[in-house]
């Protein structure tokens, strides 16, 4: 483990010098007038990546489902200079996602840059109920599809491309080292990225609440650690490359690109404040990613601004 954990740590340290080097001219595809969406970001990792975006200049809207504690994250950056917005945002809720893409029409016309942060996990440490799973999967799976299927119609046609940038985990990995998905009739159907679709997803997900709901989850196959959020993130990174093989399909100066990445285990509220990596490492692939210059990266899963595989 100690050889892991030195070549993460060096990793992280390359990441952070990466960090501090300025966007050159031709590398800046935007401007103050781009507009980019954090999902969740009053805190943790949605709140660093609104801080990191608005720090290169873009115009960054910060959602939340609780109005007041957002008003005041928004606050605390707004206050440092930054050109930050806020409007509440539940991705479970209907006439909240509704409410929300009224409110970008009527102000901005339209977004560049989609963050998908919002999440939850009800596990800490080694505890692994699966008690909270049809709230997992509904937010972390069923809210990311509702909020980016809202927002496509809003995302500018330039071309540079717009970016929607999904934030998951290496426990949604299909042959991860920590949460491995042994059941082969699953991985095999997910793997196959010519044949995935949204159905095929939705399916496995309905498939392993079924087994929560009789008590056969355990010999299902699932993953083992963190089972429910660890198949919400499997579905999400499955959908991130149906997206981008949908979305490749638009013509040139409609492009929408779309990836994922593992921010790390962050010292975050989800984590219990247990993880090894600082909120600020956390959020930098992800404004990365979000910044990439007009190369066509799409339906890729990311970390430490590296790709590695599904």
């Amino acid at each position: 483990m100690v050889g892991s954990k030195e070549k993460r740590d060096k990793r992280l340290q390359q990441v952070s010098l990466l960090r501090t080097i300025p966007y050159s001219d031709h590398q800046r595809w935007w401007t103050s007038e781009t507009v980019a969406v954090v999902t969740g970001a009053n805190r943790g990792i949605g709140f660093e990546m609104v801080k990191q975006l608005a720090g290169h200049g873009l115009t960054v809207i910060l959602t939340s489902r609780d109005e007041n504690v957002g008003v005041e994250a928004a606050k605390v950056l707004q206050e440092g200079g930054f050109n930050v917005d806020f409007h509440r945002l539940d991705i479970l809720d209907t006439s909240s996602i509704q409410d929300f893409c009224q409110w970008i029409k009527e102000k901005y016309g339209f977004i560049d840059v989609l963050i998908n942060n919002a999440g939850v996990n009800y596990n800490v440490g080694t505890h692994n109920s699966v008690e909270y799973s049809h709230m997992v999967i509904s937010t972390n799976y069923n809210g990311t599809k509702n909020i980016i299927k809202a927002m496509i119609p809003l995302m500018r046609q330039a071309s540079p491309g717009a970016r929607i940038v999904n934030v998951t985990s290496r426990l949604g990995r299909l042959k991860g080292r920590h949460s491995k998905l042994e059941n082969e009739a699953v991985r095999a159907k997910l793997m196959d990225v010519d044949s995935l679709t949204e159905e095929i997803i939705d399916e496995t997900v309905s498939e392993f609440l079924n087994q929560v709901e009789e008590g056969t989850w355990e010999s299902g196959g699932w993953p083992h650690s963190f089972t429910d959020y660890s198949v919400s993130k499997m579905a999400v990174n499955a959908y991130t490359r149906v997206l981008a093989k949908e979305l490749s399909e638009r013509p040139e100066g409609e492009k929408i690109y779309a990836n994922c990445f593992c921010p790390g285990w962050v010292k975050t509220a989800m984590t219990g404040y247990a993880g090894n990596i600082s909120a600020e490492d956390g959020a930098d692939t992800g404004v990365w990613l979000a910044l990439l210059p007009d190369q066509a990266i799409t339906g890729k899963f990311f970390a430490e601004r590296r790709e590695i595989s599904f």
